[in-house]
């Protein structure tokens, strides 16, 4: 019996861990991390504007690294599920890892049970007021949260 891959729709056989056509990792299973200690020097200065108007997130290390993630009001989903508002593909993520609660006041990021858990400044948090600057890690994921004009 074969299945389909949920990213590239790619038939795959059974047991087959990996798609051969775009890499994702199929079977659900979460694989174990150790929170990376990072320093000042290995994340770029962000110049940060005081009035808070606009929110988004920069992979600073990890799969992606370089990319923005604009975040919109609301609630958010992030995680290794495509299906994720903010998609996280790596095997340290669970499909459904963490909540960002986007408001006009700032952003509000919870776990959601995870197996890893979820870090902000080199400390693991359960629920967390985001402010500019802050540095998250889920999983191989660092992500730094701006707030901007």
């Amino acid at each position: 019996m074969t299945s389909v891959c949920p990213i590239c729709n790619s038939q795959l056989e059974d047991g087959v861990r990996i798609c051969p056509m775009c890499g994702y990792h199929v079977l659900d299973t979460t694989q174990s991390f150790a929170p990376v200690k990072m320093d000042e020097a290995s994340v770029a200065k962000e110049v940060i504007a005081p009035v808070k108007q606009h929110f988004d997130l920069k992979v600073v290390r990890g799969p992606q690294t370089g990319i923005d993630i604009a975040l919109h009001e609301g609630k958010m989903s992030m995680g290794r599920d495509p299906r994720c508002d903010i998609f996280l593909n790596d095997m340290t993520v669970s499909r459904n890892h963490a909540e960002l609660e986007v408001r006009k006041d700032g952003c509000i990021l919870r776990d959601n049970n995870s197996y890893n858990g979820i870090w902000v400044n080199d400390r693991s948090v359960e629920t967390c007021l985001l402010k500019s600057g802050d540095l998250i890690q889920i999983g191989a994921f660092c992500l730094l949260y701006r707030e901007r004009a």
